[in-house]
């Protein structure tokens, strides 16, 4: 407990010119809920499925990471290796490096391993989550087959100053702090965000990957195990600054600097004496951006530059009779990339748009394992450029037409080509079909190329076709808001890469030759009031179909026309959340269908893990004393203690609970 107040000490005292804002009102639930209107038919998102994140989902998950909230409340499919384990994010099921994640407006994939660790990214230093379906995801940058998550921050400039201090206290020795806090007037704001989570991480679980046999039975016996080695710690610190040097000029800077440590369990599947393997993950990262806008009459520019750098470190000790703790692995990466974009909007008239930008990103990496004397050294440059045309008639159809042509090292990479169209159904309801087709392409990540032992130079890029169509529905009875959506998507990737163990005795990436990718999602929400009852309803459903269509002769019969591993043919969640006087009760539902390990999708050989269906419970109240805001929240995770994997032998926790208090002035 002292060391987690030592380090949220050095933080308040290294931090100079602080502000905080915050989503509005209460941390927890939102008395007069602030929502901006989405123009439902906007000719700048013609064809484009995109979903925001509900502020008060936010406000509600301020413990969590975002993985836990794109699990629970959107269709993308997040694989844990554990609670605060590596968690990976899968749209329409492609593969982690198929999901671009931009934070305010820069892109912080790894570019080593190609995707983003979720469970680095706490709720709390986010305002806004807006998701990418597919191809347009191609507005940002190339390589998004699946989709992109664009996370961001905003101030309000109509807010108050304000203090907030949240502490949480769960189970399993879980302590999370957040402080807020800041100064501002209506030409310059500041705001900081502190945080800090631990956690010891030892829930006891069912081994199913160890039998023993029952002596006087005879019967397999699963035995009760403890989750050892898997604590975590994890505290940062956002700082932001806003300036409006005039009405038409607006500058804004962004720092985000985290460190996380976190030891790896060993496999369910081990037998071997406890403690024999010591796995631990250190990660720090810095990353800044700046953006400045100017905004005339009919045009916009946009001018942003952001630089990122990452240290991670992992080691593995094994211990040896005699010798003690022996090193095995000790691996250093050091990655630093910086981003530069320009770009100009153009309006000449309301019916019309052109967009253009350039961006240039620069990766260096360097990577060594110092006990096995492997590694690399490799830079990369990316040039990107942009064309966008969007066009609008009669308020009954939207055009959009967006052509990206990228450079990778200077080398012309193919050419990127997006269509997509909105059709208003019914003059006067907001009825709309919209569909798209697009080309698109995904360089190899670096560690695909060169990762000692294993990389392949010889990799082709990932590329292929994606087509999609739907329906979208939005209508107001009263005081009850519906909306609702159903997409049917199809893609046609050739030369996917995945890893597989080789003759060689490791793992070496391949092209599989083409996968097809398809699938419907559904989406339906209604949320209103009877009387002073507020209410939500929520829910996603996603049938995904993700199949090797690789060459049989390289990859086996076996493999051939069956779903990818770890993608789940069903999946969905539904939120119902009530407010009323102050109290607020939230109820979490997630499903998944079963999910293979083997490319094969072999059950009798048991590597596949069964369907699960988790249930989550908040209930909540808020209190008002004159000028002082106090909440209280308790949390029941995994409500009706399901035993379940989102990775073969990592189990994840049973039944659990989390206090939540809240103090804001």
């Amino acid at each position: 407990m002292l060391k987690r107040v030592n380090i949220l000490s050095v933080l308040l005292m290294c931090t100079l010119g602080v502000f905080s804002q915050g989503i509005q009102d209460s941390v927890f639930q939102l008395k007069t809920v602030q929502v901006k209107a989405e123009q439902l038919f906007d000719k700048e998102e013609a064809g484009m499925k995109q979903m925001r994140v509900d502020s008060v989902i936010l406000l509600e998950k301020v413990n969590l990471s975002l993985s836990d909230v794109l699990s629970e409340n959107t269709s993308v499919f997040i694989k844990e290796h554990g609670r605060g384990a590596l968690a990976s994010a899968s749209f329409r099921g492609t593969a982690p490096s198929h999901t671009q994640v931009n934070w305010n407006g820069i892109n912080i994939n790894n570019p080593m391993a190609g995707m983003v660790d979720f469970s680095l990214i706490p709720v709390y230093v986010i305002d806004d989550v807006q998701l990418k379906f597919g191809a347009a995801s191609i507005a940002g940058q190339s390589g998004g087959l699946g989709g992109s998550v664009n996370i961001g921050n905003r101030i309000d400039w109509q807010s108050e100053p304000a203090f907030r201090y949240i502490q949480g206290i769960g189970s399993y020795s879980t302590f999370d702090e957040f402080l807020q806090f800041g100064f501002g007037n209506s030409k310059i704001r500041s705001r900081t965000r502190l945080y800090h989570n631990y956690s010891k991480n030892d829930y006891t679980f069912i081994n199913r990957g160890i039998g023993n046999v029952d002596p006087n039975t005879g019967s397999i016996v699963n035995p009760l195990d403890t989750n050892h080695n898997a604590e975590f710690m994890r505290y940062g610190v956002l700082q932001e600054v806003y300036l409006k040097a005039a009405s038409n000029h607006m500058f804004s800077a962004k720092y985000w600097g985290l460190y996380a440590e976190r030891t790896i369990p060993r496999a369910t599947s081990y037998e071997g004496p406890d403690n024999s393997n010591l796995n631990r993950q250190s990660d720090v990262d810095h990353r800044v951006v700046a953006d400045w806008k100017h905004f005339r009459e009919k045009s916009k520019w946009l001018l942003r530059s952001g630089f990122t750098s990452k240290d991670l470190t992992y080691t593995l000790k094994n211990k040896v009779a005699g010798l003690g703790e022996v090193a095995a692995v000790y691996s250093e990466s050091r990655l630093n990339s910086s981003y530069n974009k320009v770009s100009y909007t153009l309006k000449p008239e309301r019916s019309f748009t052109i967009k253009s930008s350039i961006d240039f990103n620069y990766h260096d990496v360097n990577t060594e394992d110092t006990v096995q004397r492997t590694g690399y050294a490799k830079e990369r440059s990316e040039l990107s450029f942009l064309l966008a045309l969007q066009k609008s008639y009669a308020e009954r159809l939207n055009l959009n037409l967006m052509l990206r042509q990228n450079w990778t090292d200077f080398e012309m990479q193919p050419f990127v080509p997006f269509f997509g169209f909105d059709y208003r159904l019914i003059k006067t309801e907001n009825l709309i079909l919209k569909g798209s087709i697009a080309r698109n392409y995904h360089q190899p990540g670096l560690n695909d190329l060169y990762w000692q032992p294993g990389g392949n130079p010889a990799l082709e890029a990932e590329e292929g076709m994606s087509y999609e169509l739907g329906l979208e529905y939005r209508h107001r009875f009263g005081s009850h808001h519906l909306q609702t959506e159903l997409t049917a998507f199809y893609s046609d990737i050739n030369n996917w890469i995945i890893w597989v163990p080789s003759y060689r005795g490791y793992w070496e990436p391949r092209n599989i030759k083409r996968v097809l990718s398809r699938g419907v999602e559904v989406y339906a929400n209604v949320k209103g009031r009877f009387g002073k009852l507020n209410y939500k309803v929520a829910a996603n459903y996603a049938y995904t179909s993700s199949v090797n269509y690789g060459d049989p002769v390289v990859w086996g019969d076996e493999s051939y026309g069956k779903q990818l591993v770890y993608i789940p043919l069903h999946s969905g969640n539904l939120m119902l959340n009530l407010a009323w006087k102050g109290f607020y009760l939230t109820w979490q539902h997630n499903s998944y269908s079963e999910r293979f390990t083997t490319s094969s999708n072999d059950i009798s050989r048991r590597d596949w893990l069964y369907p699960h269906f988790m249930n989550d419970l908040i209930i909540g109240k808020e209190f008002q004393l004159e000028k002082l805001t106090l909440a209280a929240e308790f949390k029941i995770y995994n409500l009706f203690d399901e035993t379940y994997h989102s990775v073969l032998y990592r189990p994840m926790p049973g039944r659990n609970y989390m206090l939540m208090l809240m103090i804001k002035i």
